[in-house]
């Protein structure tokens, strides 16, 4: 299953599960209107990371670099709500859900990333267009729609203006 992780794969895949780890504490503190400082460094700084250097992978263009484009635009906003608007306004929520969908589009490839490299699953959708792939990203993304939608109502940490 491992067999050919050049060390550019293992930094890659290492970020990446730092980046779910850390984004999971950055999702469950919007629920407690919370922003740790640590952990939202952590996890925007890895998540990016992870995303830029998808893109050292597959030539040409593909559907993997539009996942990286559009999580990088996420984690882009969730940096101007944070750290130049300061969470005023609207600027609250937007952050909540670019750093809730931001952490859907890790997921979202790690599932994806499974059926290809985890035997029994590459056996149930070897092309991942069989309906137990569609179906796995299709529970992932309602879980996260969910999420989304909790943590920009939820969200009200204490130095954000009102929005």
């Amino acid at each position: 299953m491992f067999a050919g992780f050049t060390a550019f794969t293992w930094l890659h895949t290492i970020l990446s599960l730092i980046a779910i780890m850390t984004g999971f504490v950055v999702v469950r503190d919007l629920f407690a209107s919370r922003v740790s400082p640590a952990w939202t460094g952590i996890y925007i700084a890895t998540a990016v990371l992870t995303s830029a250097t998808g893109f050292g992978f597959t030539t040409p263009f593909g559907p993997s670099h539009v996942v990286g484009i559009i999580s990088l635009a996420l984690l882009a906003g969730s940096m101007l709500a944070l750290y130049a608007f300061h969470l005023a306004g609207p600027w609250r929520w937007i952050y909540a859900v670019t750093q809730t969908l931001a952490q859907f589009f890790l997921l979202f490839v790690l599932v994806a990333q499974a059926f290809k490299k985890v035997p029994a699953l590459a056996t149930l959708a070897p092309t991942q267009s069989e309906p137990p792939f569609a179906a796995s990203e299709g529970v992932v993304l309602a879980i996260f729609l969910a999420l989304a939608i909790g943590a920009a109502m939820r969200f009200r940490p204490a130095n954000a203006g009102a929005g």
